[in-house]
């Protein structure tokens, strides 16, 4: 009874808060309430009818397993439920979503009562969800002749598991809700800070937008019932930043419709538009709910009668409104015209966002079941020794005869699955490839938990490389939400079959290390592609995909993904970067180079960033491939010479073999496979049998950029400039600006040098700047706190092998202890230097933040709103983004510096630098 009054005093609680009871996923509490079921005469057994058939999770859920059991009972008459009848019983396993619930559909359909069968196949029949167990149960009794087994692979084969399915309707009636003017952030939905409940759906649900916004549109729903709200960025982009499957959650469960009355808070079908579309990373999440992205391009840039663009006195391009999708506008999206209406009025073609494959999403209610379906009908077909009827819209495959090949089509066309034999794919196919390597981080990882459970996958596919879990994101502070949270993510993604941050049985330290650092190091092939739970997922070998905690969890349960060759857009560089300037710097004059070469319009957006960056190894080149995810691409590969790809793959092979010697390895020595498969490679290269990945020299880009190192001449700062007049210019990351541009009067209240964007030579930046700056003053004063926080743990032994750490630990006031976590996160701050553990850090937000207000110098890649700090009443906090050497000297000065003061500061320290190829990288 204890287990049960616990919950019911968990209820009351919730309550409080104004919610609703909290999905039941545990088996102890689900036998205690189907003990009060059968009991007739127990007070509770009204409520625990209630929350067993409305209240308890799906899938590989222990309670599911339970739930489905005791369904098994019903049906076969062991035990009578007047409420739950043996019909109901079934109703009940088919939104079950696989797991034990076919397990059990499977022993009533291939048992000996013919009516229950029968029944049991019908429901088996809209089922996708089955693993090889279950096929090879079905494909023995086909073997013995069973005529239900044949039944249900013929339906299979058929796929009428689709095909019975409602057709998408004609018209869908929408009311516009604008969310906010300019890029809207994943962080305005699904807020960092917030990360530690997205396991709770109905809670973290609280969190997106305002309170205010959230009672908008409830009430855009009461006056128009039976229509869906559209969320708008207006003038922006929707779903910029962090790969949030949590914000389309939000999105779904505010204008969504339920996906199962048995199953609450789990919704689909959200639609969301964007002035200039929605993020590439959203998009696909939007896809996993079976919802609709729409570029609405309700904005285009001002022409003269000249058709030259008419700009304003900042010489940014001035925009015309071409139609209004202001909040309470009624809209309709026609499935059939593929066009988007305004009563009769034609607005825009949205055949993009209504392809025949995401209308089978859309269909189907998601992009899983089309996944699994097609999975499905394959093996049935394979088992029946027939072909598979033609159902899904055939993959889309363009292949452009004497057209070379970039690199990102080569890395496809050699992953690819399920395409026609011998035929070359470029650009704008649609491919099925097979997923090399997997990432899965802490704050998204216990939501791909759940979606694992749901989706019925109890082991990771046997055809992916490698796959880690990480604990980056609440590495800060070991406080009460992460000791609940973290330890039973990793015992589950460690049996999973990951290897994990933290070990389950605890016999190995705990490792924060920063997720895109390992997975930069555990890529051993530059032909990989990498699929990871965070938008900044961008390695530099291989091709790396930021994305949902759906997506990984599909990668991490069939080893593979589904999508678009992207196009891609060639960067290539000139010139001698100068001797005191920063790799940092070249990376963010990338950006403004680019916006400048091509009128302001970002040529990135949504393509590959093909960097032929030549010489630089894969931890420096690194800082290139992330700040990609801020450009707005989606993703970015490093073209490197031969020599220079074997170094990054030795210093790889070192890092897992330390992995290994920590005792990371797991019982399939999964790391050590790695590091015999990055062997093979470098051998590949020496031999000359298969050099590094280079593109073909006729191949076909977007667009093709070319980076002048000439005139980088000093620091460059990526500004959020919170203040300018034009909303939509504020947070984005286009505005790069020299250092002095801010004079003398900058004021910066804190330093951060952390995050993914910084590698060992950054720390040892850290430390050089510090001696060179007490020889040269004969102290060194903080006049505004700097916060340091190495990446992972490997860099500060080598760190303390290579005498810097012991400079670090000269001039720091707090050193972090793994003995000793911090447990709550840091309110204030001292001038002076903090040491903080391995991980994300400040650039997370969701623990350590800046004092509100403050303007804040990092190394991080995030200059969102409220993200790294936010606003007070008194001012707006700022999150602006530089080169380590600027922030180091920033908070030392407690303001942005000159470039005199810069120079003298940097001279002769070893600062990351950058020589163009001298060959063409292309054959």
């Amino acid at each position: 009874m204890n287990i049960y009054q616990d919950y019911i005093n968990e209820i009351e609680e919730r309550k409080t808060q104004g919610l609703h009871p909290k999905p039941i996923d545990g088996a102890e509490l689900l036998g205690e309430i189907i003990a009060q079921i059968k009991d007739s005469g127990n007070e509770h057994r009204e409520d625990s009818l209630k929350f067993f058939i409305y209240n308890t999770l799906p899938g590989t859920t222990s309670a599911a397993g339970v739930k489905a059991r005791f369904l098994k009972e019903i049906i076969l008459g062991e035990f009578v439920v007047e409420e739950i009848t043996p019909a109901f019983a079934f109703e009940l396993l088919s939104h079950m979503k696989g797991g034990p619930s076919i397990g059990v559909l499977l022993d009533l359909a291939l048992g000996e009562d013919a009516a229950i069968a029968k029944q049991a196949a019908e429901v088996l029949k809209t089922q996708v969800y089955l693993y090889d167990a279950d096929t090879d149960r079905l494909k023995e009794a086909f073997k013995s002749g069973n005529e239900i087994a044949i039944e249900i692979l013929e339906s299979y084969a058929k796929a009428e598991f689709f095909t019975k399915l409602p057709e998408v309707p004609e018209e869908i009636q929408i009311v516009t809700f604008i969310a906010g003017e300019g890029d809207i952030s994943t962080d305005l939905l699904s807020p960092g800070n917030q990360a530690h409940s997205r396991s709770d759906r109905e809670l973290h649900g609280l969190c997106m937008i305002t309170p205010k916004a959230q009672q908008e549109i409830r009430l855009l729903q009461e006056e128009h019932p039976g229509k869906s709200v559209m969320l708008i960025a207006e003038k922006g982009t929707m779903g910029v930043g962090s790969s949030r499957m949590s914000g389309v959650n939000n999105v779904a469960l505010w204008t969504g419709k339920q996906a199962s009355p048995y199953v609450p808070f789990v919704n689909i079908a959200p639609i969301v538009g964007g002035t200039n579309g929605i993020s590439p990373i959203f998009l696909t999440t939007v896809d996993v709910t079976g919802g609709i992205g729409i570029d609405l391009k309700n904005w285009v840039k001002k022409v003269d009668e000249n058709g030259t663009i008419v700009r304003n006195e900042n010489g940014d391009p001035i925009l015309e409104e071409v139609y209004s999708v202001a909040t309470g506008t009624v809209l309709t999206i026609n499935t059939q015209t593929k066009k988007l209406y305004n009563g009769e009025k034609e607005l825009i073609d949205i055949s993009k966002a209504l392809t025949p494959q995401k209308k089978e999403f859309i269909r189907a209610g998601g992009s899983y079941a089309i996944v699994f379906g097609k999975k499905i009908q394959t093996v049935a077909a394979k088992i029946l020794g027939i072909e598979p009827t033609p159902v899904f819209a055939p993959s889309k495959e363009i292949s452009n005869e004497g057209q070379g090949l970039t690199a990102v089509e080569k890395i496809f066309n050699r992953n690819a699955v399920g395409t026609t034999p011998g035929k070359v794919l470029h650009a704008g196919s649609d491919v099925r490839v097979e997923v090399n390597i997997v990432g899965s981080q802490d704050t998204t990882g216990l939501m791909t938990a759940q979606e694992l459970e749901s989706m019925a996958a109890t082991v990771i596919s046997p055809i992916v490389d490698g796959a880690y879990q990480s604990g980056c994101h609440t590495a800060s502070v070991w406080d009460k939400k992460a000791q609940a949270n973290i330890p039973k993510l990793m015992k589950f993604m460690n049996d999973f079959g990951l290897i994990t941050a933290r070990d389950p049985k605890g016999e190995y330290h705990s490792m924060t290390d920063v997720i895109h650092k390992v997975l930069n190091d555990i890529t051993i092939d530059e032909w990989a592609i990498i699929i990871g739970g965070d938008s900044h997922t961008r390695m530099s070998k291989g091709v790396a995909f930021g994305a949902d905690s759906g997506t990984v969890a599909l990668a991490l349960a069939t080893g593979e993904a589904s999508m678009p060759i992207p196009e891609s857009v060639k960067v290539t560089f000139k010139g001698d970067m100068k001797e005191h300037m920063d790799f940092r710097d070249v990376v963010h004059a990338t950006q403004a180079q680019m916006l400048q070469q091509f009128g302001g319009e970002n040529v990135f957006q949504g393509r590959i960033i093909e960097v032929h960056i030549g010489t630089l190894p894969a931890d420096q080149a690194f800082t290139f491939t992330d700040w990609t995810a801020e450009m707005k691409a989606k993703a970015s590969i490093n073209i490197s010479e031969d020599d220079t790809l074997i170094e990054s793959l030795e210093i790889a092979k070192n890092r897992i073999q330390i992995m290994i010697d920590k005792g990371m390895d797991n019982h399939k020595q999964v790391l050590q496979g790695l590091i015999n498969k990055a062997d093979k490679r470098i051998a590949e290269i020496k031999s000359g049998e298969k050099p590094a990945l280079t593109p073909d020299a006729n191949a076909k880009y977007y667009a093709e950029v070319v980076i002048d190192l000439d005139v980088i001449v000093e620091p460059m700062i990526a500004d959020p400039d919170v203040n300018n007049k034009d909303v939509s210019k504020r947070y984005t990351h286009d505005t790069i600006r020299p250092i002095s541009f801010y004079g003398d009067d900058k004021k910066v209240d804190l330093g951060f040098v952390g995050s993914c964007m910084v590698h060992k030579g950054d720390l040892k930046i850290v430390s050089q700047m510090l001696k060179n700056l007490e020889e040269q003053k004969g102290k060194v004063e903080f006049h505004a706190p700097l916060v340091v926080a190495a990446p992972t743990y490997n860099i500060i032994e080598e760190l303390k092998s290579e005498g810097d750490w012991d400079v670090l630990q000269k001039y720091s006031g707090f050193e972090f202890d793994d003995n000793a976590p911090k447990v709550a996160a840091r309110t204030e701050y001292e001038n002076m230097m903090y040491l903080e553990r391995p991980g994300c850090n400040l650039c997370m937000g969701n623990q350590e933040k800046a004092a509100k207000g403050d303007t804040v110098l990092a190394t991080s890649t995030r200059l969102f709103q409220g993200r790294v700090v936010e606003d007070s009443e008194r001012k707006k906090g700022e999150s602006l983004l530089a080169s380590t050497p600027v922030v180091v000297l920033s908070a030392i000065l407690g303001r942005i510096p000159s470039v005199d003061e810069y120079k003298a500061a940097v001279v002769g320290i070893d600062l990351t630098k950058f020589a163009p190829p001298i060959k063409t990288l292309s054959r």
